[in-house]
């Protein structure tokens, strides 16, 4: 836009100033739900430095704000992705199956507890978790029953797992090969992002170091044996869960993947050769535009900053390809219907943002694991979205908007300089032991409550029109009986395999560990006879040691 059209905008806009001053105002402070001021009025002024080629480009085109495919969701809807998992495998296996006959694309396991923090199902400190918040997996055993009739080289799988994630991903494959399928053939996905365990979620087993080992080993065996793997997948979602602003959940998450680029730079790799297939997964929480804003920002800066700084060669390395879950921490256990609505917001969101794949929260989900009837209806809202609501005929629809494009800016602006503040602490890691992302999420968590409280946060249902009303819907309770029959077969296990081979396969992995050969071929080993999450923990643990935090006051 030329100068003399801009000044006559200008004297128009602060015409249009002065009679809105005279209008009269709701009285609301006007900002986003991480506390961004947002303007009455957007214009032409907000976006005159914006270069169409420079900053937006087209879509699948670099730097891949608009959308990392050239047609979206015009050549493919986006996978429907429903996490999910209770009790034992035969629980979940039955609740897959369900899904997958209603519609859903690709699967996404929940672990319990136990399975989570890498303890086996009858130690001690699993009592009353077994099955509780996920599916109780111990052993390949376990993985072929949860996977019992389900063709994972036709179904791509999604594992929420962290800090034994290098254990469940070889119980997957070797499920896969039982199976008779080769391992080039296996598709899926594993969170496998220990940073934001230290960062925010806090379920963590080894120091940071032999952590960030196992996740280039990790890197360095798909590469040559599982290439349509995503081998990671860097998590903004439990940032924004504990309490984070979008801009720290954009910031913190995209400080975690130049972090793992950097590991696998380090440990020798050709970047190309790994970051293909690294991926992302963020929250959608519930403000509309500052959420679609921080993914095309997200975008953006990671195809600039592996272009410019890391030196990627390969397309696919600079396109930043993501899955969303809509804001667990956005649900409410008051009015638990009104959840069904918060979660469709959200999903529109993720879509209008360019999401590749997407889990929307069941309504009950704030109460416990959700109801088969409620998992339907989230399903079906992004059926609805797919394939009623028109949102999938365009790509970016909302380019161009003088709002949108100003508060993508903005949000790119402040992760830049979150970057600077993170490299004043020496990097990733030594910011985490100084609890530099730790005490910036409390902070604007504590803030966020505040607000709520002083009621200049609106929360439906919660702070504002409350009927005081109980929650009125059924609930899915795990029977008691799931933990006895788990540990029941654990035993079953233990007694019928060959023990010897599991005692010398955990000793070639201690070995291993020892020295600087890839782990993941002697974890395979230990899978495939059998071993448990827990004793390969354990064997582990001798060699790396176990984290504990710093306390932060």
């Amino acid at each position: 836009m030329d100068k003399d059209k801009l000044e006559r905008i200008t004297g128009q806009y602060e015409q249009w100033q002065e009679e809105a001053g005279k209008a009269k105002e709701r009285k609301t402070t006007f900002k986003t739900v991480s506390s961004r001021p947002i303007k009455a009025l957007y214009t032409p002024l907000d976006t005159e430095e914006l270069d169409y080629e420079k900053d937006l480009g087209f879509p699948g085109i670099y730097p891949y704000t608009r959308g990392v495919q050239t047609n979206m969701y015009r050549g493919r809807i986006w996978t429907m992705r429903q996490f999910s998992g209770f009790g034992d495998a035969y629980d979940s296996n039955m609740r897959y199956r369900y899904l997958l006959d209603q519609g859903q694309t690709g699967l996404s396991v929940a672990f319990d507890m136990p399975t989570i923090m890498g303890y086996d199902s009858d130690n001690e400190r699993s009592l009353g978790e077994v099955g509780r918040c996920g599916v109780a997996i111990d052993s390949l055993e376990d993985m072929e029953i949860l996977f019992d009739q389900i063709p994972v080289d036709q179904v791509t799988t999604s594992m929420t797992i962290n800090g034994p994630a290098s254990i469940l991903w070889c119980m997957y494959l070797a499920n896969a090969e039982k199976q008779g399928i080769s391992l080039d053939q296996v598709g899926g996905t594993i969170q496998n992002d220990i940073l934001k365990e230290y960062i925010a979620q806090k379920s963590w087993i080894f120091p940071p170091e032999p952590s960030m080992r196992l996740i280039t080993d990790i890197f360095a065996f798909s590469a040559d044996h599982v290439p349509r793997w995503n081998t990671i997948s860097i998590s903004g979602y439990h940032i924004r869960e504990a309490g984070s602003t979008a801009a720290q959940e954009l910031a913190f998450t995209l400080a975690d993947g130049f972090a793992y680029v950097e590991a696998g730079i380090n440990a020798g790799l050709d970047v190309d050769r790994f970051a293909p297939r690294l991926s992302f997964f963020f929250n959608a929480h519930i403000d509309f535009f500052e959420e679609i804003c921080k993914y095309r920002a997200a975008r953006r800066i990671w195809a600039r900053r592996m272009k410019e700084k890391y030196g990627a060669k390969d397309e696919r390395s600079l396109k930043m390809r993501f899955h969303t879950q809509t804001a667990g921490c956005s649900l409410t256990a008051q009015e638990p219907e009104n959840n069904i609505v918060r979660t469709t917001i959200e999903a529109l969101s993720a879509v209008m943002g360019g999401t590749q794949s997407l889990h929307t929260n069941s309504m009950d989900e704030v109460l416990a694991l959700p109801t088969e009837k409620a998992v339907k209806i989230a399903l079906r809202t992004q059926q609805i979205i797919a394939y009623e609501s028109g949102a999938a005929n365009t790509i970016d629809p909302l380019a161009g908007s003088y709002f949108v494009e100003q508060l993508t800016d903005q949000l790119e602006a402040e992760a830049e300089e979150y970057f600077r503040r993170i490299d004043d602490h020496g990097g990733v890691l030594k910011a985490i032991d100084q609890g530099f992302f730790q005490q910036e999420i409390a902070d604007a968590a504590y803030e966020y409550q505040l607000a709520v409280d002083r009621d200049e946060q609106v929360v439906v249902g919660v702070n504002r029109y409350n009927t005081g009303e109980k929650a009125q819907i059924e609930l899915l309770k795990i029977d008691p009986e799931v933990e006895m029959k788990q540990v029941g077969r654990l035993k079953q296990l233990r007694e019928k395999r060959d023990n010897d081979a599991v005692n010398r396969s955990l000793k070639a992995l201690k070995d291993t560990a020892k020295g600087p050969d890839n782990l993941i071929p002697k974890i395979l080993d230990a899978v495939k006879v059998y071993a448990t999450e827990g004793e390969i923990v354990v064997a582990l643990k001798e060699v790396f040691g176990e984290y504990k935090e710093k306390p932060l006051f």
